[in-house]
């Protein structure tokens, strides 16, 4: 798409207008970074906007609403531009006032007329005159915690059963902070230490990760687009996304089903443990293990790597005679880890939508089972912290295979583990995405 401006927060209103209409945040902001030439500062502003409003939408909602008398006649551009400017008033400190009053008020006029910038303006110094509503005066709990954090009334109920009301707040807290950059080491090109001498030298800082071994975050400098990045001596991912593979041992000539394995982080993560053997890695959409086959390739193991388009619940169809020594099943799920990472899963998933995944992780773990040998791992993971979609699926698991066994799961770190040995890692335990890991033995 050609865009007739550079102006980062016109550019934000026009982001945000395609995501509440469904397209992924990091992919739109992605393309408008590239098919324009905002300055780093811009491009910073941004993408802070953009995810800004969208983690933050609930409640920047709830205290719109007092200043529109129809809000069904406000055009969705207008409302979008809106809580643009209410986000920089209330969340960015350095952004002055005047500016953002200016640049708004261009904006409503540019992209509407001179009625639409009376409007916004008049908004806007009404806001200034009066203030913004205080989630905290909200007396029902559950509605406080939803409008305050800015997840859905449903979601603070299910995570507050489950793991209590003080855990799920702090949870909840800590998606509205930024995410870390994280990167994984590829031992196959170098060494954590050299790498990290490495990227001190040009400049960037680093350190090493609480999470996971072969990981590191870089607390300033973009990394993506660096040499170390196109060179394939690291490569971008989320420290908890290493450790279903960190968990497994895994031998050089091992033979291993990567079963649900776009975009691939944890298929070249396998592949650099191997020498002779190989990973299979299959993904129900033959276009995204594109991704797969092209970051092999950048870290040096694609010879290790066969992909195949398959369901995996098909895998007896495909694979008849195959016995593998690990399995990874990396399901598909409702990605409530990932909130803070991607903002608008918190708007986008339903209770319905959990149980359906809970069907087809199960599925999959049904499929693949006889496709262990005994004695070998099925390592089950997801990214997401509802119990429907992790330990439930255990349980029925193993309800249905008593030949399986939980093994406790094991980590470099030594992460702990519940009292069944699975782990459970929440986004505000150490500031990375939720995840849950789960190490199932085929017994003799």
């Amino acid at each position: 798409m050609k865009y007739q401006t550079n102006n980062p927060r016109e550019l934000a209103v026009k982001t945000l207008l395609r995501t509440s209409n469904g397209s992924y945040s990091n992919l739109q902001i992605n393309a408008v970074i590239e098919s324009t030439a905002m300055n780093d500062a811009d491009k910073a502003l941004f993408t802070n906007i953009v995810y800004g409003v969208i983690q933050h939408r609930l409640t920047l909602e709830y205290q719109l609403a007092p200043f529109l008398k129809n809000p069904k006649k406000t055009d969705d551009w207008v409302k979008e531009l809106l809580y643009t400017a209410m986000y920089q008033l209330t969340y960015l400190d350095r952004v002055p006032k005047r500016a953002i009053f200016d640049e708004s008020i261009k904006i409503a006029k540019q992209m509407g007329h001179d009625g639409t910038r009376r409007f916004v303006t008049g908004i806007l110094h009404q806001m200034d005159r009066q203030g913004l509503l205080d989630p905290n005066q909200i007396k029902d709990p559950i509605r406080r915690v939803s409008i305050k954090y800015s997840v859905p009334e449903w979601l603070v109920s299910l995570i507050g059963d489950q793991l209590g009301q003080a855990k799920a707040e702090r949870i909840f807290e800590s998606l509205n902070q930024a995410p870390k950059q994280s990167v994984r080491v590829n031992k196959v090109k170098t060494t954590k230490a050299q790498l990290l001498d490495q990227l001190t030298q040009a400049g960037y800082e680093t350190e090493e990760s609480r999470v996971a071994d072969e990981a590191l975050i870089i607390d300033k400098g973009q990394i993506v687009h660096s040499p170390f990045f196109e060179s394939g001596l690291l490569t971008i991912q989320d420290e908890s996304a290493m450790l279903p593979v960190e968990s497994m041992t895994i031998k050089p000539d091992d033979i291993i089903l990567d079963a649900c394995s776009a975009p691939g982080g944890k298929t070249t993560q396998i592949a650099a443990n191997l020498k002779t053997g190989k990973v299979i890695a299959l993904d129900i959409h033959q276009n995204k293990l594109k991704n797969v086959t092209r970051n092999a390739k950048r870290l040096g193991v694609d010879h290790l790597i066969e992909t195949q388009a398959l369901d995996a619940r098909k895998v007896s169809d495909r694979f008849e005679d195959q016995i593998f020594d690990h399995i990874l099943v990396d399901a598909p799920c409702s990605g409530f880890g990932l909130m803070r990472r991607k903002p608008e899963i918190r708007y986008d998933k339903s209770l319905a939508d959990v149980k359906h995944l809970s069907q087809v992780q199960l599925q999959i773990l049904e499929a693949v089972a006889p496709k262990v040998k005994t004695g070998g791992t099925i390592t089950y993971s997801t990214c997401t912290i509802v119990q429907q979609e992790n330990q439930e699926v255990i349980r029925q698991f193993i309800e249905a295979h008593p030949d399986f066994r939980v093994e406790p799961t094991k980590t470099d770190l030594n992460l702990p583990t519940d009292d069944n040995g699975m782990l459970n890692l929440y986004p505000d335990d150490f500031g990375s995405d939720g995840f849950f890991v789960c190490s199932l033995v085929r017994k003799a």
